[in-house]
């Protein structure tokens, strides 16, 4: 596939950053990719060689020792080409980036200095764990229980997380908690706290249908002191931290969900050649070319409107609506590829030893993380017709 001259929407730089992705997806990741599926365990060698490579860094300020590669468009353009190689790596380096967005957000340049050179760091990967949901507040944030008190310079915090990309693993965790839940999303403050912090441990580990490779599981919390400093912004403003980290993350999320649904189509689309029915590849065939012209198109459009709502992410005009728009459309569009390329497999697409039916596992949840589609769409519908 062409991608349909796309790429004529992109700079040169972002050209060339693309095929660098690419690159790293097809040599370092895909080889790699069906073992970890297979064994569920953290592809770290993989993810050292990543960090070296500057994937872990690249969205960073050059002074806190990233790459300087700080538009959401390019960050979209490279996690879809790392998605492409396998969702669960894309998963394990956008999730760090996800706790990343509210520190570059809410930190001061000296907490930014400290905790931005950890995650940036390209010696070996650094993972980190966004810590926000819980058994009882996942789309509903403001009924979070993970409490915190005020005692001195130091904040107590207790309580679980649960469903964390990298909980458990990871170097550092950008935590949110309340000091009062009547208070709903004003109670809520953000915390930084490295690994090995007495009182901080990992719980359960899921076992999952797909992103096998990316760990995720519950972070516990039994009175973690946290000194105030590594409170980031005032107390009590934790909450829009929360939520314009989200709103960016829906977008490189919908950058993850074109990953596998391109992946899915580009086999598809070379099984189609190859596979003969009735003396002729079964491309030829009305029912199967009709089924990837589909696809093609399907991919097209969800990765303009991604792209659209990239370029207002980096206008920086509002982003809710359309963020949840190109979150739900490329979801919804990696779901239906990929579940049309294991029917152009035919019986071989069902098969572990064939591609597609990875893909297909990993779609699903696309349409969950960071609010679930029918999440987004009480958002768009809220600001079609007004809140309350």
């Amino acid at each position: 596939m062409s991608d349909v001259d796309v790429d004529l929407d992109l700079s040169k730089d972002q050209i060339e950053i693309k095929a660098w992705a690419r690159e790293f997806a097809e040599k370092e990741i895909r080889p790699v990719a069906a073992e970890y599926d297979e064994t569920e365990k953290v592809p770290w060698d993989l993810i050292n060689k990543a960090a070296k490579a500057g994937f872990f860094g690249y969205p960073y300020p050059e002074e806190y020792g990233g790459l300087g590669l700080t538009s959401i468009l390019t960050k979209c353009v490279i996690l879809e080409e790392l998605a492409w190689g396998c969702a669960g790596v894309a998963d394990i380096i956008g999730a760090t980036h996800l706790a990343g967005t509210p520190m570059m957000k809410m930190g001061s340049p000296e907490q930014l200095k400290k905790w931005i050179s950890i995650i940036s760091n390209s010696d070996k990967a650094n993972l980190a764990a966004y810590c926000l949901t819980e058994p009882e507040a996942g789309s509903d944030v403001a009924n979070m229980r993970t409490s915190m008190r005020r005692d001195g310079d130091e904040y107590v915090i207790n309580g679980r997380k649960c469903f964390i990309t990298n909980g458990g693993i990871a170097e550092v965790y950008f935590v949110f908690a309340t000091h009062d839940r009547s208070l709903r999303h004003k109670g809520i403050s953000a915390f930084i706290i490295p690994a090995g912090t007495p009182g901080l441990s990992a719980g359960k580990k899921e076992k999952k249908l797909g992103t096998r490779c990316a760990h995720t599981g519950d972070v516990i919390f039994e009175d973690v002191r946290v000194p105030i400093e590594n409170r980031f912004s005032e107390e009590g403003k934790g909450f829009l931290g929360a939520m314009r980290a989200l709103e960016e993350a829906r977008v490189t999320m919908a950058a993850t969900a074109l990953g596998v649904a391109q992946a899915a189509f580009d086999y598809a689309l070379a099984y189609s050649k190859e596979r003969k029915t009735f003396g002729q590849p079964i491309a030829k065939h009305q029912a199967i070319a009709f089924m990837l012209a589909d696809m093609a198109t399907q991919i097209a459009a969800a990765r303009a409107l991604t792209w659209q709502a990239a370029r207002v992410a980096d206008s920086g005009a509002p982003l809710n609506q359309i963020a949840s728009m190109a979150k739900i459309m490329a979801s919804d569009v990696a779901v239906k590829v990929t579940t049309d390329a294991v029917q152009i497999f035919g019986g071989y697409g069902y098969i572990r030893d064939y591609p597609v039916e990875k893909l297909m596992r990993d779609a699903k949840i696309k349409q969950i993380y960071e609010g679930t589609n029918q999440i987004q769409r009480t958002v768009i519908a809220k600001e079609l017709i007004g809140r309350d």
